[in-house]
């Protein structure tokens, strides 16, 4: 495996505009560097995203998540790192248990340009380009692959936007999780038209072959379905949390539940919904994907497992990811029948492989795998893009062979 860093642009930092979690009273350990990381780091995010956090054993390790989130000058960063390192080692128990195999990959990633935006949910546009969400800087962002070139189209500043689509026509449509609405940007003339929801929290989206969007809103639960041409919008409840949404090869609808043991299918003229449910009540999945055959592969995020639904029978099936019940599995992806996914719990952030025709695993750890690959998505090469939220990168996996 190999690791390539591209840089399209000149790094910024946005410090005061991104700090927007509010800070929480909790304690941390005295030392030398600890009121710069009090006035610097939790101005930002909360205190227990630090006590909390998987760690690093040394200052250098610290420093390289630290650029990645503030341009600070070089005595304030190492000190604030050497700080870091003495008091919030690596946690052993947050360590991946990868899984050799034969298959070889390779990932390329670039950080994007604006410091902080937690960069996420990359996506392929029909040009090839690779677009991304910096949801907490209300932005999309454009990359190009051959050149590493990278713009970045601000949005209004509430869309606040979670996830993204691309369209057929070039236009690149975002759901404003911060602002209720549906957003369409035109990348050739930076126009933004936006279309207010009922659900306060447009969470994810795909496009259906029938032209129309459909979209998930996690808290406000609910369902919606928008009409590109005519702007008109309708919108369902249905059970706690929908979350991941993606189109089956029947034409139906298919969504994952993080707040029940569920995933249901949706009839996409009637937005009618049938429910399946998955055995253990504990159950939540973030997200889904189909293979060839129908079936519906999904990611139990609360017990660590990945498992496939046959539709046809409603008979599910379940194996235990590789780094055990709090893996935390998140994105999934099949491509050519293989199923592609990450264990979001741990550090580093693992991707994991799973033939469902030997049922053996292969894992590999993100080099730069410090923050959560919350979507990921299969370009027509049959490549796997990928992102880490926390430390801004946006990568594209390069599966190659067995040996």
């Amino acid at each position: 495996m190999s690791l390539f860093f591209k840089h399209g642009v000149a790094v910024t930092s946005l410090v005061g505009l991104l700090c927007v979690l509010p800070a929480q009273a909790q304690e941390l350990p005295p030392g030398p560097g600890k009121d710069l990381v009090s006035k610097l780091c939790v101005s930002c995010h909360s205190t227990s995203r630090i006590l909390n956090s998987a760690g690093f054993d040394t200052a250098v390790e610290w420093r390289m998540l630290i650029n990645n989130m503030i341009e600070l000058a070089d005595p304030q960063a190492e000190t604030i790192a050497t700080y870091l390192a003495a008091n919030f080692p690596a946690r052993e128990e947050r360590k991946p248990t990868l899984v050799s195999g034969p298959v070889k990959i390779d990932i390329e990633e670039w950080i994007t340009p604006t410091l902080g935006q937690r960069s996420r949910d990359p996506v392929e546009a029909v040009d090839g380009s690779i677009w991304w969400t910096g949801m907490w800087a209300s932005l999309v962002g454009r990359l190009d692959p051959l050149t590493g070139d990278m713009q970045e189209f601000h949005l209004p500043p509430a869309a606040r936007p979670h996830s993204i689509v691309p369209h057929g026509d070039g236009s690149i449509w975002y759901t404003g999780n911060g602002n209720a609405s549906i957003g369409k940007l035109d990348p050739q003339t930076g126009i933004i038209v936006e279309y207010p929801t009922q659900a306060l929290d447009p969470h994810t989206a795909a496009f259906h072959p029938n032209g129309n969007l459909y979209f998930t809103a996690q808290q406000a639960g609910m369902l919606g379905r928008l009409n590109p041409e005519t702007g008109e919008l309708k919108e369902v409840q249905t059970r706690a949390r929908p979350y991941g949404i993606k189109v089956g090869p029947d034409g139906r609808l298919w969504v994952a539940y993080n707040g029940t043991n569920a995933i249901s299918a949706m009839d996409p003229d009637t937005m009618a919904l049938e429910f399946f449910a998955i055995p253990d009540e504990k159950t939540r999945i973030r997200r889904l994907d189909i293979a060839s055959d129908g079936r519906v592969w999904y990611v139990n995020s609360s017990l660590g497992r990945i498992g496939v639904l046959d539709p046809k029978t409603g008979v599910t099936k379940e194996w235990p990811s590789p780094s055990g019940p709090r893996s935390h599995p998140y994105a999934i992806a099949v491509i050519d029948d293989v199923i592609w996914y990450n264990e979001s719990g741990m550090r580093p952030d693992a991707l994991v492989r799973f033939d469902p025709a030997t049922e053996r695993f292969q894992s590999w750890a993100i080099p730069s795998g410090v923050g959560i690959v919350r979507h990921v998505w299969v370009t027509r090469e049959g490549d796997l893009l990928i992102h880490q939220s926390s430390s801004n990168r946006v990568g594209r996996v390069r599966i190659q062979s067995a040996d």
